[in-house]
């Protein structure tokens, strides 16, 4: 008989409410489901209702509510309507924008960039007031992007502001804990989306050139999350999760 000894397994979250922005798939679905392994409880943020429900029906929240992140009206009231606090807040909505100078429409560039600041800045602002003293407000970045490439402009800029503006958050609304995942490549449906074919080709050369030898899963960088929500002494951060991906020369 072998013992599980997950992380998620323990209820170290009991009686304690986390909101997950970016809760249908992926990172958000994978830590609504370890909170209520945790033993806490979850009010699950999407942006297409019928993912959400679904995802829902499987994670049986205290609530949900369909809205765009991007949509910072709808999102400050959102969490204007919340009852009473909340222990933690994580937001893992929003992806990657990748397109070489010659080939970027400018306008839809500016907009992306412009609606990544405005949902990161909306979710610290209006969740300042509902988020417990010693709470965790929890953002997903990356860490691909950290090294120049072709394409990689838009998104190697939101790589290096997420991480400044992570530790200045942290410092304007403590006693409230900001920190921020930076990830590599992780194995979700939207990177299956973006890869489309060549998912399976990708797979493979991360599984023989990590130093870890598999794929970064959603359930790794939700149990980083919960971690980070349950150590009280964590805030003004970037934790890296990415197999050692930024190690390898290429």
């Amino acid at each position: 008989m072998t013992t599980d000894s997950r992380p998620n397994q323990h209820r170290e979250l009991a009686d304690q409410t986390v909101v997950v922005i970016g809760a249908s798939s992926g990172i958000g679905l994978e830590t609504a489901r370890q909170v209520r392994a945790a033993g806490g409880q979850v009010v699950m943020v999407g942006r297409d209702p019928e993912r959400l429900e679904r995802a829902a029906a499987e994670v049986r929240p205290l609530s949900t509510t369909s809205l765009d992140a991007t949509d910072t009206d709808r999102l400050g009231q959102f969490f204007s309507d919340l009852p009473g606090t909340v222990d933690h807040v994580i937001s893992t909505a929003g992806g990657p924008s990748y397109a070489p100078l010659a080939d970027m429409d400018l306008a839809q560039t500016s907009r992306h960039f412009g609606e990544r600041l405005a949902m990161t800045l909306g979710t610290a602002k209006y969740s300042r007031g509902k988020v417990r003293d010693a709470g965790t407000l929890l953002f997903i970045g990356g860490t691909g992007a950290r090294r120049p490439a072709k394409g990689m402009t838009v998104t190697s800029a939101l790589t290096a502001a997420l991480p400044a503006i992570t530790a200045s958050l942290a410092l304007e609304l403590a006693p409230i804990r900001v920190n921020l995942i930076a990830a590599g490549f992780v194995d979700t449906p939207l990177s299956a989306s973006l890869l489309g074919d060549q998912l399976e080709a990708r797979r493979e050369e991360l599984r023989a050139s990590l130093p870890i030898r598999r794929v970064v899963g959603p359930q790794d960088v939700a149990a980083l999350a919960l971690h980070i929500m349950r150590n009280e002494a964590l805030t003004g951060a970037t934790y890296d999760i990415d197999g050692g991906q930024q190690l390898l020369s290429q």
